[in-house]
C-alpha cells in the first residue's frame, strides 16, 4: 500500500481530503504498488483496464464517512498500463477517463487513461523536436488493378531530400493511424536528424477493408509488390534491393506485412511486426477469435508447417499485458529457424498505439542502422 494512502486512511472519517489531494499527482505510484483515486458521489466505482489474464474490472473502495475511492494495484517497473473508470449512480452506468490523471491515450475509438508504472518515461525522441529538420508529408493516390480502384495514402520525403542519393523504402500500413496515435512523422525526423536511422522514404498506406485486406490477402500483396513499389521506384531514387525495402505494421497490420513477404519472397528484405494478430490453431482448424481470423488462423498454420526464409531482418515486438503475446512468442524461433536474422522485444504494455511508437526506435534503428549506429554491425 501505497505511504500516502496509508496515511488517509489513518485519519479516518476526519480526514480533510481538500488537503491530504493538494500538490499530489494521481494515480499515486510508489515503486511497484499504483494507487487509483477518484472522487465524487456514486453507488459503485471500478477499474476497467486492458491487462489480459487479469480480471478486467476491479472496484474501488469507499473510505467511510467520505466521498472518496480507492484502489491499490500493483504495477511492475516501466509498465504502462491504459485504463477507464466505472462509474454508476442508480440505473446509470458510464465509462469515463480518471480526472484526476492528466496521462491520456488516443485510438480510433477515443481515449484512455494511462498508469505510468514507476521508471516509466514517454520517449523524448517521440515529442516534437525543434532542432529536428522536418520531412516533407504529401498525399498521393495511385489506381489499383488488384483492386480495381484509386488507393490512397500518404509520401513521406526525409529532410534534404536529393534526386542525386538513393532511399530506403519504408511502407507502414494503418499509415494514417500510425500518424495520428503513434506520431510516426515526429519520430521519423527525430531519428534521421539524430542519426540513428538513414534518411528514408516512408509510404503510409490505409485500407477501407482492414480486416479483410490485410489478412493474407492476394490482392493486398500484389498491390503493394508489384504497383505501389514499382511506381514510387520510378518516381524516386529508391534502393532497388531487398535490404532497401521494409514492411511495417501492427495487429493486423502485421499479418500483411508478414503474408505479402511470404507471398513474394526476398523481395523485402526488412520486416516491422509489432503485436502481429498471428491466431494459429494446434489441432483443428477452430480458433477461438471469431471468423474474422479464420483466414489468418490459415495463413498461420500454413507457415508453420512449413516455415522458410523470406526476409533478411524480422523485428517483432508485443506487449505482456496482451492476448497475443503467445502467439508472438511462438513465431520468433519460426522466424529463428530459417536462418533469418531475428529480434524480438516484449513490453510491460497492451495491444496499442502508444506501446508500437515506443517500440519503434529499436525496430527501425536495427533494421536500418543509422551512421551512429553502423559500427555496432
Amino acid at each position: 500500500m501505497t505511504s500516502a494512502i496509508r496515511e488517509l486512511l489513518a485519519a479516518g472519517p476526519e480526514a480533510n481530503i481538500d488537503e491530504w489531494m493538494k500538490g499530489r499527482s494521481f494515480p499515486l505510484v510508489e515503486g511497484k504498488n499504483a494507487t487509483l483515486v477518484w472522487r465524487g458521489d456514486a453507488d459503485e466505482v471500478r477499474l476497467r483496464h486492458f491487462i489480459f489474464g487479469l480480471e478486467t474490472s476491479q472496484p474501488l473502495a469507499r473510505i467511510e464517512g467520505t466521498n472518496l475511492w480507492y484502489l491499490e494495484v500493483e504495477i511492475p517497473p516501466r509498465s504502462r498500463v491504459e485504463y477507464k473508470l466505472e462509474v454508476r449512480r442508480g440505473d446509470k452506468n458510464e465509462w469515463i477517463r480518471d480526472p484526476l490523471n492528466p496521462h491520456r491515450a488516443h485510438d480510433p475509438f477515443g481515449a484512455n487513461s494511462v498508469l505510468q508504472g514507476a521508471g516509466y518515461e514517454i520517449p523524448v525522441w517521440t515529442r516534437p523536436d525543434p532542432k529536428a529538420r522536418a520531412g516533407l508529408l504529401e498525399p498521393f493516390s495511385i489506381h489499383s488493378e488488384a483492386f480495381g480502384e484509386a488507393r490512397t495514402g500518404h509520401l513521406y520525403l526525409p529532410p534534404r531530400f536529393r534526386k542525386t542519393r538513393q532511399y530506403p523504402l519504408l511502407v507502414i500500413h494503418d499509415g494514417s493511424d500510425y500518424m495520428r496515435f503513434a506520431g510516426m512523422k515526429t519520430v521519423l525526423d527525430n531519428l534521421i536528424e539524430r542519426l540513428e536511422i538513414p534518411a528514408l522514404v516512408a509510404v503510409f498506406i490505409d485500407s477501407p477493408d482492414r480486416l479483410r485486406e490485410y489478412a493474407d490477402d492476394e490482392r493486398h500483396a500484389r498491390f503493394v509488390t508489384e504497383e505501389l513499389s514499382p511506381r514510387l521506384a520510378k518516381r524516386l531514387p529508391l534502393l532497388d534491393t531487398p535490404k532497401g525495402r521494409c514492411l511495417m505494421g501492427a495487429s493486423f497490420g502485421g499479418v500483411a506485412a508478414l503474408s505479402t513477404a511470404v507471398r513474394y519472397p526476398n523481395y523485402w528484405g526488412r520486416l516491422l511486426l509489432q503485436s502481429g494478430s498471428f491466431a494459429f490453431t494446434d489441432i483443428g482448424h477452430q480458433n477461438h477469435r471469431g471468423p474474422l481470423f479464420n483466414p489468418v488462423v490459415r495463413f498461420m498454420n500454413a507457415f508453420r508447417e512449413d516455415p522458410k526464409a523470406i526476409s533478411e531482418r524480422v523485428f517483432v515486438s508485443c506487449g505482456v499485458y496482451e492476448s497475443l503475446i503467445y502467439e508472438n512468442r511462438s513465431l520468433v524461433p519460426l522466424l529463428d529457424e530459417t536462418g533469418m536474422q531475428v529480434r524480438f522485444v516484449e513490453a510491460r504494455d497492451g495491444h496499442n498505439w502508444e506501446n508500437w511508437r515506443d517500440r519503434s526506435r529499436e525496430g527501425l534503428s536495427w533494421l536500418f542502422p543509422g551512421p551512429l549506429l553502423m559500427i555496432y554491425e
